[in-house]
């Protein structure tokens, strides 16, 4: 047996920044350090913005990944015009528009930390000033649904990921799992909730 190896053959040795064996309670201070650091990048970079999502809607932040926003992406394709990600996180999906050529490319997004991390990545990648992203609160009232419903043309094209809106007949979906993408043209999301109305009165 080599001098400084574990005791018993396979034996996994923890060791220190000085080559020193860890003990029982070194491994334990390591362990609530870690746990601690975990805890502050939970309630400095993402809690500000999650703490005021109500509660029946909270998820943790799930950045998309790049087969999610390649799926978004491709539900627009052929369509010009504005584009608004809600939610735009670290605004990866705002700069893949505006590479796509959907412009004006705009991101709202609730959290502050996530806000200077989107415009990082934007002067990073050369598109400082050519995108924007705002602090906006969705969850006020009205609902997001209604609020869309109202306000889109028809023209428009609504395309959520990971969580549809449950109320609406999706256009055309892509992608499964956490990848899945549905879109949902406004003109055809307006015309159900018009016949839905028209069937309660009868």
């Amino acid at each position: 047996m080599e001098p400084g190896e574990p005791g018993e053959p396979g034996e996994a040795a923890w060791r220190g920044a000085g080559g020193r064996p860890m003990g029982g309670r070194s491994l334990l201070e390591l362990a609530v350090a870690t746990g601690v650091a975990a805890w502050a990048t939970w309630a400095v970079l993402l809690m500000p913005g999650f703490r005021r999502v109500p509660l029946r809607l909270q998820v943790p932040y799930q950045p998309s990944g790049p087969q999610q926003a390649a799926n978004a992406l491709a539900l627009l394709r052929g369509r010009s015009g504005k584009t608004v990600d809600l939610g735009s996180g670290d605004g990866r999906l705002v700069l893949e528009a505006y590479k796509q050529g959907l412009r004006p490319a705009v991101g709202y997004e609730l959290n502050p930390w996530l806000l200077c991390l989107s415009h990082y990545r934007a002067w990073k990648a050369g598109y400082h000033g050519k995108v924007s992203f705002l602090k906006k609160d969705l969850w006020k009232k009205p609902p997001l649904a209604t609020k869309l419903l109202a306000e889109l043309p028809d023209e428009a094209r609504v395309v959520a990921g990971r969580f549809p809106f449950p109320s609406w007949t999706p256009t055309s979906t892509l992608g499964q799992g956490l990848e899945q993408v549905w879109a949902y043209d406004m003109k055809e999301v307006r015309r159900a909730a018009q016949s839905s109305a028209e069937g309660s009165r009868v």
